[in-house]
């Protein structure tokens, strides 16, 4: 039981160090109370918050992915090397591309009720 209290504090401390330390993070944080709180206030369906929860879930972890490959990347190539910044921007557009696709859940989902 220690032990799994034990590994809950360590995540949660990533995400406070994520919290602190990117501003991206802290921007799909606020994206998040924006969506839970229009979701609050159209009344949405089961379904849809099913959807907006599964874009959040989405948007975080892979935020939280790509936060842990850039830091072990700077741990390992610390100078300027072509590849280590290829890696870089991939895990970027990770990012890029769950957030634009919760976007468009969002826009599915919420334009319709205004």
């Amino acid at each position: 039981m220690k032990k799994l209290i034990k590994g809950f504090g360590y995540a949660f401390k990533g995400v406070a160090y994520a919290s602190r330390t990117q501003l991206n993070f802290r921007v799909h944080l606020l994206a998040m109370i924006v969506a839970i709180g229009l979701g609050l206030y159209l009344h949405i369906s089961t379904a849809e918050w099913c959807w907006i929860v599964a874009c959040i879930a989405s948007v975080l972890t892979t935020e939280l992915l790509n936060t842990a490959i850039e830091i072990l990347v700077d741990l390992v190539s610390p100078g300027y090397n072509e590849k280590a910044g290829h890696i870089k921007d991939v895990s970027a557009a990770a990012v890029l591309i769950t957030a634009i696709f919760a976007a468009i859940v969002g826009a599915i989902i919420f334009i319709p009720k205004f």
